[in-house]
């Protein structure tokens, strides 16, 4: 083997993220026509072509029934997540910064994080009666516990070297916390956004199910009902492509907030 031949098998074939997506998505749309070929299958994965023209009728534009159900979905999942963003921040840095907050609130946020949403939604809506209040503090609970967990978790594994460092050097809390904790917390908050965002609109069935009277989970429950498959499959893919969209604006975000961080080349 020559030279030049070496060097043609060593040469690393690269290919384009772009060209991944498009394999990846022609990939998706043969495993969905295959499942609509099966008998047992074909009923809840109808192909493109029939779950569009079934769904038709359900979403049409003079009816408004999508824009109403995806604008109320997303006014519970902003106004919920908000609310866990504003709350988690605070709570996973008095915990990461005081032992006695820590010791108190940990072992109940552990408990209540791996309980259902669905189980305590009826809890919720005794409380608070119906409409999308009970589906925004369904989502905040949710939204909260995944946040204040992951950036606790970022502040907890921050080099204690650092800290103690600036201590001797003279430094006081409010230095150490923004020159130090807050910007080695920053990736920790955007992956807390991200999952945040993920929880939110994974639990708008569960939150949707409390008498809300318009939005996405709504939908689906109504048409599960009815086994709709053609509607049902339609708006769970607009979920997926909204959770797409927002994953794509956390990682435009994190790449500004970020971009003094070393990542690893894919």
């Amino acid at each position: 083997m020559n030279e030049t031949t070496e060097k043609k098998v060593k040469k690393k074939i690269v290919i384009s993220n772009k060209v991944w997506l498009l394999i990846s998505f022609v990939v998706a749309l043969v495993v969905w026509y295959l499942l609509s070929l099966g008998k047992a299958t074909g009923r809840s994965f109808p192909f493109i072509g029939k779950t569009f023209i079934e769904s038709f009728p359900l979403m049409a534009v003079e009816r408004k029934v999508l824009w109403k159900d995806l604008s109320s979905s997303m006014i519970c999942v902003a106004a919920g997540f908000g609310l866990g963003f504003v709350t988690a921040i605070p709570v996973a840095f008095l915990m990461a910064w005081y032992t006695p907050v820590q010791k108190i609130l940990q072992p109940w946020i552990n408990f209540i994080r791996n309980i259902p949403a669905l189980a305590y939604a009826p809890l919720i809506v005794i409380m608070v009666g119906v409409g999308k209040t009970p589906a925004i503090i369904l989502i905040w609970i949710c939204t909260f516990m995944t946040m204040c967990v992951t950036i606790y978790g970022g502040i907890a594994n921050i080099d204690t070297t650092l800290i103690k460092a600036a201590r001797v050097l003279g430094a006081k809390d409010m230095d150490i916390f923004f020159r130090i904790t807050l910007p080695a917390t920053v990736p920790f908050i955007i992956t807390a956004v991200r999952l945040g965002l993920g929880a939110g609109l994974t639990t708008l069935l569960a939150a949707e199910s409390t008498g809300a009277q318009a939005g996405l989970g709504m939908r689906i429950r109504a048409l599960s009902g009815t086994f709709e498959s053609a509607p049902m499959l339609m708006y769970i893919i607009i979920i997926g492509i909204i959770g797409m969209l927002l994953n794509m604006l956390v990682n435009f975000i994190e790449r500004k907030l970020t971009s003094w961080q070393e990542k690893i080349e894919q």
